[in-house]
């Protein structure tokens, strides 16, 4: 081979090497900047969300308050495990959803119990036990859970965050007018066990419950959970959806549970509740839509009767949060104030829910 081939040839591998040596090096910068971005894109994406969200959709960031999921400051950044209360199945669905759009650097997982039912209860004793980082609840805190994280050493704190009807539903082909909150506690308690003493035919009643120290709804609110004292009559069931089973097919039976999560179904009714017999108040929004019509059409719940109070059951929605000054705190705290903003309690009330300030959010819709 001649000297100048030679030369061609090694001028040639020196280009090659050097190509090679570029192409590995724009890899690794490429591989560099991806690292960069996916560490630094939570932290950048609020401020982005921002100013994307009042340009595209003003209505939701516009508030009196200025207050937005976007607004909320000291978020913690990472996963985090809740669980808790059946009844806020919707809000998990809707409102956690947008939050997890709007602030990606807070990754939430909803936990359900390995032994027992999910519920408000279920959820406490899964954050006294460490299993939780907060836990959500249709009921507030009873004096045996506030002692139990006493003897841990812990405080935990309820923060109100919305509000729900305690819907009583039964067989469709029940003939009752309804009842009031008295008879309906009578009911539980033993003391009335036929519909004909409350109006309706020679029926015995069959009285269905979720156990209360699991249930996301209290018969008796004034009463802390592990002190409801149903009667010996009452059947215990696993969850809303076996006790709607049961009531479908047991034309005596009747079950309460959160209104959000019955109102819908076809194939039971909801009963009108009053503190008399005069003033009976139902939970349908007019027009009623009759159960040959569903699922054609569904019944919706009047959340008014429940913001108005005229309706006499209700419970409430609390953020348990366990008072440590560490992680747990800080995103039960977090998550708290999300659901407090303007576009939170806006959010709560398209779940089905009456938010905290709902005069507040009427007045400026």
């Amino acid at each position: 081979m001649s000297n100048s081939n030679r030369k061609a040839v090694s001028l040639s591998t020196d280009a090659i090497q050097m190509i090679r040596g570029l192409i590995i090096g724009e890899l690794i910068t490429i591989v560099l900047i991806g690292g960069l971005w996916l560490w630094l894109r939570p932290r950048l994406f609020v401020n982005n969300r921002t100013v994307s969200a009042s340009s595209q959709n003003p209505e939701v960031v516009s508030t009196t308050t200025g207050s937005n999921f976007a607004s909320v400051n000291d978020m913690p950044i990472g996963a985090f495990s809740y669980g808790g209360s059946t009844a806020w199945a919707s809000i998990r669905q809707l409102v956690d959803s947008q939050i997890q759009n709007t602030r990606p650097e807070l990754q939430l997982l909803y936990v359900n119990p390995t032994v027992g039912s999910p519920g408000s209860g279920a959820g406490i004793r899964m954050l006294l036990a460490g299993k939780l980082d907060f836990t959500q609840s249709s009921r507030p805190l009873t004096e045996d859970e506030q002692a139990q994280a006493e003897k841990q050493g812990l405080t935990i704190e309820q923060r109100q965050v919305g509000m729900d009807g305690v819907a009583v539903v039964v067989n469709p082909e029940l003939q009752v007018p309804g009842l009031t909150v008295e008879q309906l506690q009578k009911i539980y308690l033993g003391e009335i066990n036929n519909w004909k003493q409350v109006g309706g035919v020679d029926l015995p009643i069959v009285p269905l419950s979720q156990s209360p120290e699991n249930a996301d709804t209290l018969l008796f609110p004034n009463q802390p959970a592990d002190k409801q004292g149903l009667s010996s009559q009452v059947q215990y069931v696993y969850s809303t959806t076996e006790a709607l089973r049961r009531v479908k097919t047991t034309p005596g039976s009747l079950y309460y549970a959160s209104a959000r999560g019955v109102v819908y179904h076809c194939g039971v009714k909801l009963l009108p509740l009053g503190l008399t017999s005069e003033q009976l108040v139902s939970l349908y929004r007019e027009p009623v839509v009759q159960s040959n019509q569903c699922p054609r059409q569904r019944n919706q719940l009047n959340t008014e009767v429940i913001q108005n109070g005229s309706y006499p059951l209700t419970s409430k929605l609390f953020v348990i949060i366990k008072q440590n000054q560490g992680q747990e705190q800080k995103v039960g705290e977090a998550y708290a104030k999300l659901l407090l903003t303007e576009q939170g309690q806006r959010a709560i009330a398209l779940a089905g829910f009456v938010p905290v300030n709902s005069q507040e959010i009427a007045a400026n819709r």
